[in-house]
């Protein structure tokens, strides 16, 4: 019997039935079928021997796409367990999955403790293995044999995920004499890990339970070629170096207080004269599309939340009530501003004249991240988004969309973003119950965000799984200057809201209907933005949003009122900088200047005050000669 098998460029080939994808790629070229790892057979990523036994859409995935990197580090991880339990007998294992950058394992040493010094004789271990070239194999057992074995073995944390388990759902992974309980896929065989390095080790609370035994996590990441490994640590050495928690620091754009706690970032001037222009910008451009800016309280009415579905979905992992002197009265620090900006639209009758309604605010929003969740800007428990909600009829559904998606675009663009694709973020079809409202809506919605892509031609992946609990998203995977992706901007379509609201407009037909709700957040959250954007540019900011423009360095105390006039020229021009007075020779104000990535410096001495001029330098550039002030401001204008 034959199947017919859709590649991704629309091709439509025919096999055997219970042919694998190994053998498509066979078909296709011997190359592509040695670079194969992994298949993704109608949606879902499958071992590449795995036998395909109807009609499928088939991907075949190599190092090159996530799923297949995915696949590799997880594969990887395996051979590290391998290698922990032939080093160290008697350890157990917990879980060991790949991560965005690699994959690590959770472990029980007993009284052992690992460090660094060991990394080097697990990675030769680890490759011995790898050299063997063992195949890994699928095996579907039974819940009383996986039992079993674990027991025997004397795991009790593979026997605890076991408890989740049901009969017909349990497989184990083998390779060589490691045996693992896993769901896969894996790559074909452990010889295609060339090149291994571990990078750090940590403590890990077991399913992130504090109250439970602490483990010892190992993380590590792998690649094909010891080239790519080797291409890959010059990035991360680049990447710390753009750290935006250093360059934070060093340009004292924010900083964080144990006293007021973690995860709470306190912006300091330069970075609240960054984050100012960035907000202003937007404004701009929203009131230019007819956005209405509107401010909501911090907090809200447990109520409030619980009609919006967010405490059902969100209330284990958000700060806990807030208890007033009222008997059984509670607030909670607002974790999203839809739910407030939903009463505004109902606060008063609606008609279908005055929609589109354009509902904008910078509002700050506050979720109980887990402490070693946090990171820097990117990851924090108070956070600042540029939301917001937009209130029409269906019939306008697909224009206003299309309108965001114009202005999402223009921002990522206008920030130097320019390399990003937009992710179609879709419902699990097999794990309804994350979500609210019919199935019904979320076709409409799902299906609104597919037609508006393909009308403008947008460079789209989809993912299913990624959708927010209350609708599908379009989110914007945008990679910076060292090619690492960043989810920042997102656009949602959502009919569940409104109709838990019970929002109203009058139409034509005098009878009420149900809006429809556009989420939108250009930037995301600021503090993330800000954190990307500063490791993008490694601290040297587009000259418009630039907190300190100049610095005009003095060659001696004698230039300090002719500096200080100059400062008050441009400062009435909008170009915004300071005046380094300090009793320091100019060579050291140049370096000095340089470090602060100051964009353009203005040496000013006896010459310059005589001649009413300055000496312009550009950072990174060095020598602009002499200018006027009104040539130094035609200037500026063409750096813009």
């Amino acid at each position: 019997m034959m199947i017919n098998i859709t590649l991704p460029d629309g091709s439509v080939r025919e096999y055997e039935k219970g042919t694998s994808s190994h053998e498509i790629a066979l078909s296709i070229s011997e190359g592509l079928a040695r670079n194969v790892l992994a298949a993704k057979v109608n949606g879902e990523v499958w071992d590449s021997n795995r036998p395909i036994e109807e009609d499928s859409t088939v991907q075949l995935l190599t190092f090159r796409d996530k799923d297949g990197k995915t696949t590799f580090w997880h594969s990887t991880a395996h051979i590290m367990a391998e290698a922990l339990e032939a080093l160290y007998p008697g350890v157990k294992l917990g879980i060991g999955p790949s991560i965005e950058n690699g994959f690590y394992y959770d472990i029980d040493l007993g009284d052992r403790t690992l460090s660094s010094s060991d990394f080097n004789k697990i990675e030769q271990k680890m490759l011995e293995l790898a050299r063997q070239k063992n195949n890994f194999v699928r095996k579907d057992v039974s819940k009383v044999e996986a039992v079993s074995y674990f027991q025997e073995k004397g795991d009790e944390y593979k026997l605890e995920l076991l408890e989740e388990l049901e009969d017909g759902t349990i497989t184990f992974y083998e390779q060589g004499a490691f045996t693992d309980l896993c769901r896969g896929p894996h790559i074909p065989n452990t010889g295609s890990v060339k090149a291994i390095k571990l990078m750090k080790v940590a403590g890990a609370y077991w399913r992130g339970d504090e109250k439970r035994k602490q483990l010892t996590r190992l993380y590590g990441v792998s690649f094909p070629k010891a080239k790519e490994l080797k291409e890959y640590l010059a990035l991360l050495e680049e990447a710390k170096k753009r750290d935006h928690r250093k360059l934070g620091k060093e340009l004292e754009l924010f900083m964080f207080s144990e006293k007021v706690g973690a995860g709470l970032p306190i912006w300091l001037p330069k970075g609240t004269a960054l984050r100012s222009r960035l907000e202003n910008f937007l404004k701009e451009e929203q009131v230019k599309r007819g956005y209405q800016p509107v401010i909501t309280p911090h907090i809200g009415k447990k109520e409030l939340y619980e009609t919006s579905g967010h405490w059902e979905k969100y209330g284990e992992d958000s700060f806990q009530p807030i208890h007033t002197p009222r008997e059984g009265e509670m607030f909670l620090l607002k974790p999203m501003n839809c739910p407030h900006h939903c009463e505004i639209f109902g606060h008063k009758p609606r008609s279908y004249k005055d929609l589109p309604i354009r509902i904008a605010e910078f509002g700050t929003v506050y979720r109980y991240e887990q402490t070693g969740e946090l990171h820097g800007l990117t990851r924090v428990r108070g956070f600042t988004q540029d939301d917001a909600h937009l209130f029409c009829m269906p019939s306008q559904l697909k224009e206003e969309f299309l309108g965001v998606l114009e202005l999402t675009t223009y921002v990522l663009e206008k920030l130097g973003f320019n390399d990003y694709t937009a992710q179609i973020s879709l419902r699990d079809p097999n794990n309804k119950e994350k979500y609210i409202g019919s199935d019904e809506v979320w076709d409409l919605a799902e299906n609104a965000i597919i037609d508006a892509t393909k009308d403008v031609g947008l460079k789209t992946v989809t993912e299913y799984g990624e959708a927010a609990f209350y609708g599908p998203k379009l989110d914007f995977m945008i990679k910076d200057a060292l090619g690492r992706s960043w989810q920042l901007g997102t656009i949602q379509v959502d009919y569940n809201l409104p109709n838990r609201f019970e929002l109203e407009y009058i139409g034509s037909d005098n009878a009420p209907h149900r809006p429809v709700m556009i989420h939108r957040a250009p930037f995301g959250s600021m503090e993330r933005f800000i954190g990307v954007l500063t490791e993008h540019c490694g601290g040297k900011f587009p000259l418009w949003l630039q907190p300190e423009q100049f610095a005009i360095l003095t060659i001696s105390e004698k230039f300090n009122d002719y500096a200080k006039d100059i400062e008050n020229q441009l400062a009435a021009k909008d170009i915004r900088g300071y005046v380094d007075v300090r009793n320091e020779k100019i060579g050291r104000k140049i370096r000095d200047a340089e470090v602060n990535k100051v964009p353009l410096m203005l040496i000013v001495g006896e010459k310059e005050a005589e001649e009413n001029k300055v000496s312009v330098r550009k950072q990174g550039e060095g020598d602009k000669g002499s200018m006027t002030i009104e040539e130094f401001e035609t200037y500026f204008k063409t750096l813009l």
